[in-house]
């Protein structure tokens, strides 16, 4: 994948306009929130929107995405001819002169032209041959982000297997003779041709990169059992379209300088820190990788290992931009995701965040319709405070309250107590320690057997 349209640290920011075909099927607000998406990915890449090029369609063109019209448009934004020299459209003839589209004189030229579709090899070529820009669809657009973005071991691995798997069936775009044959000896026989052995070491390099991937999660499952598998631990995972404002709760929720941006897919990797103040039990709590719609099939299988604090974790903080108008939609999508991978059942909160931005009368109606939702802002500390009590609460529900009787001779065991349990009142008499706490049915049985009951 080419990574010429990713702005340097010092260079100018690439210029770029947009594609995007409005289907039958699409509302006007479903396509104008693709659409502004569509820019904060670019602007996330370091590219500059400069444009928009739009259309009504009932289906892609399939040759050229948009039709003949639209694409000299296109092709006046970055200095194309706007042609496609095998493709006549219907009731023209190929000698008929096309006429020429200028912009207003100027106007910035785009050298690079962002599809908010995903394409064929043949649309692509053709594409770039009308537009002499360079072409990304939507998913090499977030493909080149989550390159870019992926910091440990672990999410690089993954992004390279879903990059290869991208490019693979592109490769014959980038070959001219591709049906050339590479014989044996002498280059004679009928041998592989260039485009099947490029094809081939892809296929080895991605199992190479799959049998890595596997020892790092063997590596990440060990340290993930040690963690959770213990019934003491309470796991609370946020999850949500990307820039709903995870990371900003998580940063709120556990006092830690967890990594916020105002771009999509700032953060890619799970990060796993202790709700604050602490708590007895603690509560550990978890930033997932965001949802984003039409992510690519293979990004979502990648990133199922990363995904899986939310399959684990007994509740998920489903968190939303509410003052995001496609907000819905956006639910609509992580719901989907996570049910795909297995956690569409776990016990979920529904967050309605950045709820400052949002006028009164709009969280009248946000009440109305979700009233189970927690409306908050996780820049007010009254509400990361209140969000905090309802973690506690959750997870005190299911708790059990119980005495202990330690002997002076065994107050190490004191520390135990303290470590798995929360203490509700502590009395010194003749015997020792009485304590009374509060944990688990699970976690009570266990400290029985070392500490006795009273």
């Amino acid at each position: 994948m080419s990574d010429s349209h990713v702005r340097s640290a010092d260079g100018p920011r690439p210029r770029a306009v947009l594609v995007a075909v409005q289907l039958s099927q699409v509302n006007d607000e479903t396509f104008a929130s693709s659409l502004r998406e569509l820019a904060r990915l670019a602007n996330t890449l370091g590219i500059e929107v400069v444009g928009q090029v739009t259309q009504r369609r009932g289906t892609l063109a399939p040759s050229i995405v948009v039709g003949e019209g639209k694409l000299r448009e296109l092709a006046a934004w970055t200095g194309g001819t706007g042609i496609v020299p095998s493709y006549v459209p219907p009731g023209k003839g190929s000698s008929e002169e096309e006429e020429e589209l200028a912009l207003e004189p100027g106007t910035p030229q785009a050298s690079v032209v962002l599809i908010d579709h995903d394409l064929t090899p043949s649309q692509m070529r053709n594409l770039e041959t009308a537009t002499g820009a360079e072409v990304l669809d939507r998913s090499m657009v977030i493909l080149s982000i989550f390159q870019r973005h992926a910091r440990t071991r672990e999410a690089r691995l993954q992004v390279e297997i879903a990059r290869l798997n991208y490019t693979a069936p592109r490769l014959r775009e980038a070959h001219a003779g591709g049906d050339r044959q590479r014989g044996g000896i002498g280059g004679k026989g009928a041998g592989e041709s260039a485009i099947e052995l490029d094809r081939r070491r892809i296929r080895d390099r991605i199992a190479e990169l799959r049998r890595e991937l596997e020892e790092v999660k063997k590596e990440s499952d060990t340290r993930r059992s040690r963690r959770i598998d213990s019934s003491d631990v309470n796991t609370v995972a946020l999850v949500g379209y990307t820039n709903a404002g995870k990371s900003s709760l998580m940063r709120a929720l556990t006092g830690d300088e967890v990594y916020v941006a105002d771009q999509l897919f700032a953060t890619l990797d799970t990060t796993v820190r202790v709700l604050k103040p602490e708590t007895r039990p603690r509560i550990l709590c978890s930033d997932t990788v965001g949802f984003i719609k039409k992510l690519p099939h293979d990004l979502v299988a990648s990133f199922r290992s990363t995904l899986q604090e939310a399959q684990e974790a007994d509740l998920l903080l489903h968190v939303v931009d509410a003052s995001d108008p496609a907000f819905r939609d956006q639910l609509a999508v992580t719901s989907e995701v996570l049910a795909e991978i297995g956690a569409g059942e776990q016990p979920a909160l529904l967050v309605l965040n950045k709820i400052d931005q949002v006028d009164a009368s709009g969280r009248a109606a946000l009440s109305a319709e979700f009233p189970d939702a927690v409306q908050m802002s996780a820049r007010a500390k009254e509400d990361v405070a209140a969000m905090h009590a309802q973690l506690v609460a959750f997870f005190e529900r299911d708790m059990e309250d119980a005495e202990f009787i330690v002997p002076y001779t065994e107050q190490r065991k004191v520390s135990l107590l303290r470590e798995r349990t929360r203490v509700l009142d502590e009395v010194y008499d003749e015997t020792g320690s009485r304590i009374r706490v509060r944990a688990r049915k699970g976690v009570l049985a266990a400290i029985a057997r070392e500490v006795t009951r009273a």
